[in-house]
């Protein structure tokens, strides 16, 4: 192995052998290195490595939904596109001593497994969907509406900007303002399940339901437009899946596509996104904070 001659020009004049001129050095040149082609191997382990981060995320730390009804207008849309946080509403994991965890308060938009089933619309089979909606009230605290207006422990609640109101019965639309003066009645579909409506009366007290411990009130900010807690009773606390951060893209779309089903309504509806993406696409709501 041969040492690495010194730079001329890195030495005084004055100290330069008169025998070494620039003709006589010889420059040395690193040879370039072969290409390394990828093997197969490698390959599909690079692959298998982003899929696993990728469901890593999707699992534990974020996930994305999208909104299939007017149950939270105007605060969520149909057709928009969520980021949902995981981690800060879930319960505290030994394993990551590191993550901020907290429990969920009032005023909370929350994601969570909706604690009965509907039945599938092609199968029939029991189907536990995932819901949005604002949590109203936490254990202990006592609720009623009056005339449309959520009181929580006796303190009236400003009212969200709903969207538009969904053409309701006036014996329906007394039941949804005046709650829980107006008991459930079960209704076909599991709407109003029969297990709640037996099991309202044990929870209400001087007018007002009284949420239990391990339980949350979860309602519609379009009040008059969601099944929400007054038709299926209380959320427990292990059906929370996490809060929605921001809205990554939001397309207009209509409250009836997403119970539309087959091969053929799913291509129709690609094809209608991909012509329609710019025009459709509600840009001034992309990256939207949810709150």
């Amino acid at each position: 192995m041969t040492k690495k001659k010194t730079p001329a020009a890195s030495a005084p004049s004055e100290k330069i052998s008169a025998a070494t001129s620039a003709t006589d050095v010889t420059p040395e040149f690193t040879p370039s290195q072969p290409d390394v082609e990828e093997t197969p191997f490698e390959a599909v382990a690079s692959i298998c490595s982003v899929l696993v981060v990728g469901l890593f995320i999707l699992t534990f730390l974020a996930q994305n939904f999208v909104i299939p009804s007017g149950s939270m207008e105007d605060t969520l849309l149909v057709g928009d596109h969520l980021v949902v946080d995981r981690i800060t509403l879930a319960p505290p994991a030994k394993w990551m001593p590191l993550v901020h965890y907290r429990e969920p308060k009032r005023g909370d938009i929350v994601v969570f497994i909706k604690p009965v089933p509907d039945p599938d619309p092609v199968t029939g089979k029991p189907d536990y969907l995932f819901l949005v909606k604002r949590l109203i009230g936490v254990p202990g605290d006592h609720i009623h509406l009056h005339d449309g207006v959520v009181y929580i422990n006796g303190v009236a609640q400003t009212a969200p900007n709903d969207g538009k109101e969904m053409a309701v019965s006036l014996e329906e639309k007394v039941f949804l303002d005046e709650f829980p003066a107006v008991s459930p009645v079960p209704e076909p579909g599991n709407l109003i399940p029969e297990e709640w409506a037996v099991d309202f009366p044990n929870h209400v007290k001087d007018g007002d339901l009284v949420v239990p411990d391990g339980n949350y009130f979860m309602m519609g900010d379009n009040r008059h437009n969601s099944a929400d807690s007054r038709f299926w009773g209380f959320l427990p606390r292990e059906n929370i899946v996490g809060r929605p951060l921001f809205n990554y893209w939001s397309f207009k779309t209509s409250e009836d596509q997403y119970e539309q089903t087959g091969i053929g309504n799913t291509v129709s509806w690609m094809a209608h996104v991909a012509l329609h993406f710019f025009s459709d696409t509600r840009w001034s709501r992309t990256f939207h904070v949810v709150r």
